[in-house]
């Protein structure tokens, strides 16, 4: 493990910026405030943070719906992901695309979609035209286990394969599609990673739950990417908290898919308790740090906010403005 202050500093942080600004905007969309349909990522942090680290800006992202870990990650703007849940123009997509649609370019978070397996495509078009440009960049297409019950996904394995395109494939292997398990959709014994590397991929599975785990699996994939030896395929094991859309917990409405014992255990192993237990048993910072930077986030994400629903709705007239 990666002992440096200053890394294992930036991964809390920006675990801690990204759960607290979803559990506010969880309480926030409670009040009918935002009237998008909004999945969460709550528990899920780790695969983001950790990934991106690996990432230049100029390396482009695309991912699903699941998306707001990954664009604030990669650098999304929070105000803009505020004011988008909101609807306002001041959001990334200016209020048109809702929790499922954002967009910073400037980052290279180009763009997610509901769309079960297009990040993959996606991904692997950019890598192609990096390729083709001799540019020294990657794609990175995160997408869930559920996505790999598509065929776009295994042809964008094998085409990207077959090219030797700078692709990272990323599946973050939360268990369930929506409500249902993998094994009622995949065949007993399924393994992911062993379906990837029979298309010559590299493929490594890794607890999604230990941010320096999922570094430093993707940093040695961006290497090889960069060095011209193709793809990589990683499954990070890691589970979400909250219903599958919307901000509840499942038990709230006895939802019967999965128990509430199974997601207690798998809080357990919430990776930003994990990266905050590092820093304090190393000596790095010490309880009142954690405590402060909370107040700090806490403070920052209400603050997006108040300047969210200050900011106007789209007007009327732009309402066919880049529709093709």
């Amino acid at each position: 493990m990666n002992t440096n202050k200053d890394l294992q500093v930036h991964f809390y942080r920006e675990l801690l910026r990204i759960r607290r600004t979803e559990e506010i905007l969880a309480d926030e969309y409670r009040t009918g405030s935002m009237r998008t349909p909004t999945h969460f990522g709550i528990g899920q942090e780790a695969v983001a943070v950790g990934v991106s680290k690996a990432l230049t800006i100029q390396d482009v992202v695309y991912t699903h719906h699941r998306c707001h870990t990954h664009y604030l990650a990669k650098g999304g703007d929070l105000l803009g992901l505020v004011a988008e849940l909101l609807g306002r123009e001041a959001g990334c997509s200016r209020g048109r695309g809702g929790s499922v649609h954002l967009t910073d370019r400037s980052v290279g978070f180009v763009g997610s979609s509901p769309i079960l397996g297009h990040s993959s495509a996606l991904a692997a078009g950019s890598a192609l035209a990096f390729s083709m440009d001799k540019l020294p960049h990657i794609a990175v297409g995160f997408f869930g286990e559920g996505a790999c019950d598509e065929g776009s996904v295994w042809e964008s394995f094998n085409y990207a394969s077959v090219h030797k395109l700078p692709v990272l494939f990323v599946c973050e292997n939360n268990l369930y599609a929506t409500e249902s398990p993998m094994s009622v959709r995949q065949a007993d014994g399924t393994d992911l990673c062993e379906r990837a590397r029979s298309f010559k991929l590299r493929a490594e599975r890794v607890d999604g739950n230990d941010v320096n785990a999922v570094y430093q699996a993707a940093q040695s994939a961006v290497d090889a990417c960069r060095a011209g030896e193709g793809p990589t395929f990683l499954e990070c094991m890691t589970y979400r908290w909250r219903e599958h859309v919307g901000p509840l917990w499942d038990y709230e409405v006895n939802r019967a898919y999965r128990t509430k014992k199974e997601l207690e255990e798998w809080m357990e192993k919430c990776p930003l308790v994990r990266s905050g237990n590092l820093l304090v048993t190393q000596g790095m910072a010490s309880a009142g740090d954690l405590k402060q930077w909370q107040s700090e986030v806490d403070a920052e994400v209400n603050e997006a906010i108040v300047q969210g629903k200050k900011s106007p709705w789209p007007e009327t007239s732009t309402l066919f403005d880049n529709v093709y």
